[in-house]
């Protein structure tokens, strides 16, 4: 029998990654991340490569079985230099986690968007729908633009053994978020990534592109997007100690430079202090804070002192290797 391997990658487009992938045909395939052979690409056609050199290497880090397609998986993959060193696009191989200690939980925010009119489902062709309000966690026809997309992408992940734990209908019209958790930041970014691609593919179906700007309605009162990250190690989860989640807080304003880096371009545009935000260049952490940059979730303290911290920061097209990197570096320089 013959088995649909496609391959999926990030491109080395600045400021923001795209997505790609291509479809590899194998004979008796069966089904486990070691038998996926290293694939090659020509990284001049993803500005990854010079065209007199353009080879570039697909290391295959996860595999899902592919919901949509008869005997097909999806490979997400790592990229590579021809000699096997990591590419600089590499955002996974940046990640010091071997022990898979911390626990990520990201919320990612997206808006739908309608090619033909440059707008979310929801917007009129001038002017505005209603204000903000009624589309959060909404139902009815008047109120949720676009549920079938989110719907579907539910189902569709979730057959593919994505840890998706909920989603819901999010502050503005044809607005949505889905959340993923893992164990390890090497999993959580490629189980973030492999539903950020089912969604494009999904959109594909209904004619919807998926807007991954923090601030794709411009100067307007109308929300952005985020990737709120959630997350945990064994120090957070075990110690009951407030000065641990203090001593990480403080870490964290110390090395603002290193997070907003890697939070997202164009996240200035969101991080304004504004729609439950901090500034982008002002650092602060509270309970249940929603306009904090780093808010610890009342849970945390009724837990006695044993939980997460969520990073509201990152922007809706950060990379979550990325992020998850930083944090990881960050939070052992707090607590070993």
């Amino acid at each position: 029998m013959k088995s649909k391997l496609e391959y999926i990658w990030l491109d080395g487009f600045k400021p923001t990654q795209s997505l790609r992938s291509k479809t590899r045909v194998e004979s008796d395939f069966s089904g486990k991340l070691e038998d996926c052979p290293m694939w090659s690409f020509d990284g001049s056609s993803t500005e990854q490569a010079d065209g007199s050199a353009s080879d570039c290497l697909l290391k295959p880090v996860a595999i899902f079985p592919d919901p949509d397609r008869k005997n097909a998986f999806l490979v997400m993959t790592e990229v590579l230099n021809a000699d096997g060193t990591p590419h600089e696009s590499n955002g996974r191989a940046t990640i010091e986690d071997d022990d898979d200690d911390f626990w990520f939980g990201f919320e990612q925010e997206y808006f739908l968007w309608d090619p033909h009119t440059n707008l979310p489902p929801g917007f009129p062709a001038t002017g505005y729908p209603r204000p903000q309000g009624p589309y959060y966690c909404s139902v009815g026809a008047m109120n949720a633009y676009g549920r079938e997309v989110m719907d579907e992408h539910l189902d569709v992940c979730l057959d593919a053994g994505i840890n998706v734990e909920g989603t819901n209908g999010e502050v503005a019209a044809g607005q949505w978020e889905f959340q993923v958790f893992a164990k390890g930041a090497a999993r959580a970014g490629d189980e973030t990534w492999v539903a950020r691609y089912l969604l494009e593919r999904i959109g594909e179906k209904y004619g919807m592109a998926i807007n991954w700007h923090p601030k794709p309605l411009g100067d307007t009162d109308w929300n952005g997007s985020g990737m709120h990250a959630n997350f945990s190690n064994g120090p957070m989860r075990e110690d009951g100690q407030e000065d641990t989640f203090t001593k990480i807080c403080e870490e964290f304003g110390k090395n603002i430079e290193r997070h907003i880096s890697v939070y997202g371009a164009y996240n200035d545009e969101r991080l304004t202090g504004a729609h439950e935000t901090q500034s982008i260049n002002t650092f602060s952490f509270g309970v249940s804070d929603r306009g904090a940059s780093i808010r610890i979730p009342i849970g945390t303290v009724e837990d006695g002192w044993k939980g997460r911290l969520e990073d509201r920061r990152p922007a809706s097209n950060a990379d979550p290797y990325k992020v998850a990197a930083a944090i990881v570096k960050t939070t052992k320089e707090a607590v070993a």
